[in-house]
């Protein structure tokens, strides 16, 4: 699991909203129109799972809000998978743009 602390107060209903607006299109242009995947980004509670339901069993990505800490567990499955890793660099980017000028810091990975 990863955890990483945003800096700015983050509502799951928005973070669910941008992943759905941009995940997709920013994985196809990422990709360069190598993969024409589209994941879905499901709200499940608390949580917000990745699924790329067309070639991989069970989530990719669980992304849960616990205070001001993103916790993001990744499949154990699919860790060296390109796409899962072009997904984690997409997430990495997006949560960059929400923290602002206020930054994250990682304070957990394994």
């Amino acid at each position: 699991m990863k955890i990483i602390t945003l800096h700015t107060p983050v509502d799951i209903n928005e973070l669910h909203s941008l992943l759905q607006q941009k995940l997709n299109p920013l994985f196809h242009e990422r990709r360069k129109g190598d993969s024409d995947i589209n994941f879905t980004i499901e709200r499940k509670g608390d949580a917000i799972e990745i699924y790329g339901p067309e070639i991989y069993e069970g989530f990719l990505f669980s992304l849960t809000l616990n205070g001001a800490e993103l916790w993001i567990t990744r499949s154990e499955h699919y860790v060296d998978d390109v796409n899962s890793l072009t997904i984690e660099s997409i997430l990495n980017d997006l949560f960059k743009d929400i923290a602002g000028d206020h930054g994250t810091d990682l304070v957990q990975e394994g």
